[in-house]
């Protein structure tokens, strides 16, 4: 009876424990590239700028982007799996890629990160030294399995135009319209998510600005901004969730 009266207090002390329980805060995961998570040095990502603009009171950001990695080099190494290991419901997943897909896929250096171009079905399979084998996709294959498994876990995914390089033509910035960006964006509609495009966003700064004052963001190379830089893509990325309605990281936005 003694032991009784114990495990009904215990129930009530866990059900009011419960009750005043504040709810765990929704995470933002980052994946991408370099532009996304640098080592905010010389060169940084803009996912290291972007947690000043949300009320970290209200949700956190987690950077899990990294240098170096496309689509499908972010899946084979378990980046991904990690990523996805800790998703939960309530979550967003924002994915940047595209600078570093454009290799043909072979088993060469060279090759170890390419893709297969547009977002079809298509395939090719590779054998490693070892004996491995591979199958390579298309880009738009890598993001379709970044969506849809976001989205099984109850978490949003948005996806992201790539940021565009320091690459002038005629005084305009050369865009990603008739690729990745391209691309990115009709794998968004296909699967029914919020789509940004980072890209053109970004680029319509550069072209109001110029050449000289674009050329102050990129220290070292045409890919990878400064901090002034980065700040430019954070914003432009805060910019495209305002303007989107729709996406419900506008709540969480420092007003």
């Amino acid at each position: 009876m003694k032991l009784l009266k114990l495990s009904g207090l215990g129930l009530i002390v866990l059900i009011a424990a419960l009750a005043f329980k504040q709810p765990t805060k929704p995470i933002i995961y980052l994946i991408g590239d370099s532009t996304v998570h640098n080592n905010d040095k010389v060169q940084w990502g803009w996912g290291s700028i972007l947690p000043d603009y949300f009320d970290q009171n209200k949700v956190s950001i987690n950077n899990q982007a990294m240098a170096g990695r496309s689509t499908r080099t972010f899946i084979k190494e378990n980046r991904w799996h990690r990523v996805d290991s800790m998703l939960h419901p309530g979550d967003y997943v924002l994915m940047q890629f595209g600078h570093n897909e454009g290799s043909k896929p072979d088993t060469g250096k060279a090759g170890y990160r390419g893709v297969l171009k547009g977002t079809g079905e298509e395939t090719v399979e590779l054998t490693w030294p070892n004996g491995t084998k591979e199958t390579v996709h298309t880009y738009g294959w890598y993001l379709r399995k970044f969506i849809r498994e976001t989205k099984a876990k109850g978490a949003t995914p948005i996806v992201l135009s790539m940021i565009p390089r320091n690459e002038f033509r005629d005084g305009k910035v050369l865009r990603a319209d008739n690729d990745y960006g391209k691309w990115a964006r009709e794998v968004a509609e296909q699967e029914k998510v919020a789509f940004i495009n980072l890209n053109g966003i970004t680029a319509d700064k550069y072209d109001q600005w110029g050449t000289d004052s674009v050329k102050k963001f990129f220290p070292g190379d045409h890919t990878h901004p400064n901090k002034m830089g980065a700040t430019v893509n954070a914003q432009s990325v805060v910019e495209g969730i305002k303007a989107n309605k729709a996406i419900a990281l506008n709540k969480y936005l420092l007003k």
